[in-house]
C-alpha cells in the first residue's frame, strides 16, 4: 500500500496542529489510523500537510475559522514494531484475506502509551504473522476499524493490503453496517428514532468528544428500545449510519440517556426517572457495572475478494447478559 491522501475542510480557529488532530479524529476514513497530536506535528514537520495547496510546516500556524481545504499525505506503512504475543482470540470467521473477531471488553486494540503490550495487534501478529496489512505508516497492522477498550463485540481485521483497501472503502462509503446493543439510563422517547448531531472534540476536555455546532463531522445514529426496566434503564439497539469516535456514547448522552457504566459520558443518570422503593435495587445493579454497557453485536459487509455479502452476530458477553438477567429478576422488565 502506497501513500494515502486525506482531504478535509478545516473550519475552526486555533493552532493548526490542534485543529487538524481534532478533525482527523472525527473523520471516518482517518479514525483507524489513530492520529495523535504528536503524529500530526510530525506530518507537518515532514511537509505532508497543505492548506489551499500551500505546504504548511508550522504546527503553530493560526487558523482564523474560515473554511480552508486541507490535504494530508500519509506515508506508506512501515514495518510493525509491536512484538507478537500469544493471546487467545475469539475468531468468528477467517480466510486468507480477513478475520472477524469477537473482542472482549478490556482488550486494547492497538499499542499506545501505557498499553504497549497485551493488545489486539500483539495477538494478531502472533496469529497471522508478518503478512498483516499496515495502515497509516504506523504500527497498527490489519486494523480496519476500532472498538474502545471497554466495548465488546465484532471487529473486522484485514490480512493483506488488498482486503484492507476494500474494507476501508466500505467504511468510507457507509455500505458496511454495524449494530450495537447498549444499556442506557432511562427510556428514550420516542422509543425509536434517530439522533443527529455533528461530533467533534469537546471544547474543554480533549479526552472527550461532544455534539458541537461548529467544526465537527456529521453523525447519525438510529436507535430502538428493545427492553425497558421501569423508567430507570433500557436496552437499546443502535445502528450506525456514520462512524465517528465514541458516536453511540456521545449521542446517547446528548439526548439524556448515557450508556450505563460509561466513565466519560455516563457519570450521571440522565433522564431516568426517580427510583421507586421497589426499584432501588436496580439503581445499585446499574451503578455497580464496571464498564460501559456497549456491545457491537452485528456486522454486515461485502467480502473484499468474493463480493459475497457476509453477516455476523455475536451474543452479549457474560457480564452484560448477567446484568440483564438480574434486572429481569427484579420484575420491572
Amino acid at each position: 500500500m502506497g501513500a494515502q491522501t486525506i482531504l478535509l475542510n478545516l473550519e475552526r480557529a486555533g493552532r493548526l496542529d490542534k485543529v487538524l488532530a481534532d478533525a482527523l479524529a472525527c473523520d471516518e476514513a482517518a479514525q483507524a489510523m489513530g492520529f495523535s497530536r504528536a503524529r500530526v506535528q510530525q506530518l507537518l514537520k515532514e511537509g505532508l500537510v497543505s492548506l489551499s495547496g500551500s505546504v504548511i510546516t508550522d504546527a503553530n500556524h493560526k487558523l482564523k475559522g474560515e473554511s480552508v481545504a486541507c490535504s494530508v499525505i500519509v506515508p506508506p506503512p512501515v514495518a510493525a514494531e509491536p512484538q507478537a504475543e500469544v493471546i487467545p482470540l475469539s475468531i468468528v470467521f477467517e480466510d486468507e484475506d480477513m478475520l472477524v473477531i469477537d473482542k472482549p471488553a478490556g482488550l486494547v486494540v492497538h499499542p499506545a502509551a501505557g498499553n504497549w503490550e497485551g493488545t489486539l495487534v500483539n495477538a494478531l501478529l502472533a496469529h497471522c504473522g508478518a503478512s498483516l496489512s499496515g495502515i497509516g505508516g504506523v504500527a497498527r497492522p490489519g486494523i480496519v476499524h476500532r472498538l474502545d477498550k471497554d466495548t465488546s463485540g465484532l471487529m473486522v481485521v484485514a490480512k493483506n493490503d488488498f482486503a484492507h483497501q476494500k474494507l476501508t472503502a466500505q467504511f468510507a462509503d457507509r455500505s458496511l453496517s454495524r449494530v450495537y446493543q447498549a444499556l442506557v439510563w432511562g427510556v428514550p422517547s420516542p422509543i425509536s428514532g434517530e439522533i443527529k448531531g455533528a461530533i467533534g472534540r469537546h471544547p474543554r476536555s480533549r479526552q472527550k468528544m461532544a455534539v458541537v455546532e461548529h467544526g465537527g463531522k456529521d453523525a447519525l445514529t438510529y436507535y430502538g428500545v428493545t427492553e425497558a426496566f421501569g423508567t430507570l434503564a433500557s436496552l437499546v439497539e443502535c445502528k450506525l449510519a456514520t462512524g465517528r469516535t465514541h458516536q453511540i456514547r456521545v449521542h446517547m448522552a446528548h439526548v439524556g440517556h448515557p450508556v450505563v457504566g460509561d466513565p466519560l459520558y455516563g457519570s450521571q443518570r440522565g433522564k431516568g426517572g426517580p427510583a421507586r422503593k421497589d426499584e432501588t435495587g436496580i439503581v445499585g445493579l446499574l451503578g455497580d457495572f464496571e464498564r460501559q454497557a456497549l456491545h457491537a453485536g452485528a456486522i454486515r459487509f461485502i467480502h473484499p475478494r468474493s463480493s459475497k455479502a457476509l453477516n455476523f452476530k455475536a451474543p452479549l458477553p457474560e457480564d452484560m447478559a448477567d446484568l440483564l438477567k438480574k434486572l429481569r429478576k427484579k420484575g420491572v422488565a
